[in-house]
């Protein structure tokens, strides 16, 4: 039953989109396996725009309280929602995504941990280093493109703006796993797959203000000082 209504509404959104925002995609997200794609967030619309140019079901991490109707909530949560508490990790919902990977599907997740309030990129969390660690899978990147535009944070009605979605090449990380663990595994995959956000959208990366001051700061240290900063 769940899957019938997630096929409708994947068809309806696909065609909403066509016709109010001239949807199209770029690029695409492989069929088969257990993965992650992973996206920018700036409106309420990310996630069905997403989704829907995906040839295949997607389950969807998103904060706890976007839908704080009982009804409503185990409906979302059956076609695919996995809720989020936000500030902390949230164990459950991860070691639901990370079942999920290990069951051959495809989660979505936005490693900002939250909608920009100004259309510019944020950092990403390193929460999805932790579900790639654990699973070893690969992650696709994704940039939305115009739904800032069509809804922004505060808007009550949506705009008729183009929107564009495209979804780069999937990402793997076996190697880096080899040479890197814990924290420093979890942050090197979230500024990457940021890095590769941004590159998609052709927008300012987040992580390069970051990565030149670490550059910066590590020329100036001394080799125990380096040591101390890479733990």
């Amino acid at each position: 039953m769940s899957s019938a209504l997630y096929a409708l509404l994947w068809v309806l959104s696909r065609a909403i989109g066509w016709v109010c925002f001239r949807y199209r995609t770029v690029g695409t997200v492989p069929r088969q396996g257990g993965l992650l794609i992973a996206s920018n967030h700036a409106s309420y619309l990310d996630i069905p725009l997403l989704g829907c140019g995906v040839p295949r079901r997607v389950w969807y991490m998103g904060r706890h309280d976007l839908f704080p109707i009982p009804l409503l909530n185990g409906l979302l949560q059956a076609l695919g929602w996995i809720p989020l508490r936000i500030g902390r990790l949230d164990r459950e919902a991860f070691s639901k995504a990370v079942s999920l990977v290990q069951e051959g599907k495809a989660v979505a997740i936005f490693p900002e941990g939250g909608r920009t309030m100004t259309g510019a990129l944020k950092p990403g969390k390193p929460g999805i280093g932790v579900i790639v660690s654990q699973t070893g899978c690969r992650v696709v990147p994704a940039h939305i493109g115009g739904t800032f535009e069509v809804l922004p944070p505060g808007a009550k009605w949506p705009r008729f703006r183009r929107v564009t979605v495209a979804y780069g090449d999937p990402l793997d990380f076996s190697q880096d796993a080899t040479r890197l663990e814990g924290k420093a595994f979890y942050q090197h995959v979230s500024r990457t797959v940021m890095a590769k956000i941004a590159e998609l959208g052709q927008v300012p990366n987040p992580g390069d203000g970051q990565a030149q001051a670490g550059a910066s700061h590590r020329s100036a240290a001394t080799p125990t000082a380096q040591s101390c900063n890479a733990e």
